[in-house]
């Protein structure tokens, strides 16, 4: 059993694909805590974003920016759900 204050990301969620290979990857060894507290900025910042875009014309340059901080949420929620539903953790 595992104490949830231990739980760090796995480091094998890539993300950013080109040509079908991953550009980047969550790194391992992170605290799930501050794993999803950036992930919680992140989104935050891409919400933002997203909403500028949606609100003022020739923005486009807002919502690639938002697209790509969602991915990386996104990487970094799915490397910790990863965690969460491991066989070997019972929290």
């Amino acid at each position: 059993m595992n104490d949830a204050q231990d739980l760090t990301t796995l480091g094998v969620t890539p993300f950013s694909f080109h040509s079908d290979q991953p550009l980047f990857r969550v790194n391992g060894g992170v605290s799930l805590h501050e794993a999803l507290h950036h992930a919680s900025d992140l989104l935050h910042v891409a919400k933002q974003l997203a909403e500028d875009a949606a609100m003022t014309k020739e923005t486009d340059r807002y919502a690639w920016a938002s697209h790509y901080l969602q991915e990386m949420v996104k990487a970094v929620v799915d490397d910790v759900v990863k965690v969460l539903d491991s066989p070997g953790n019972t929290q």
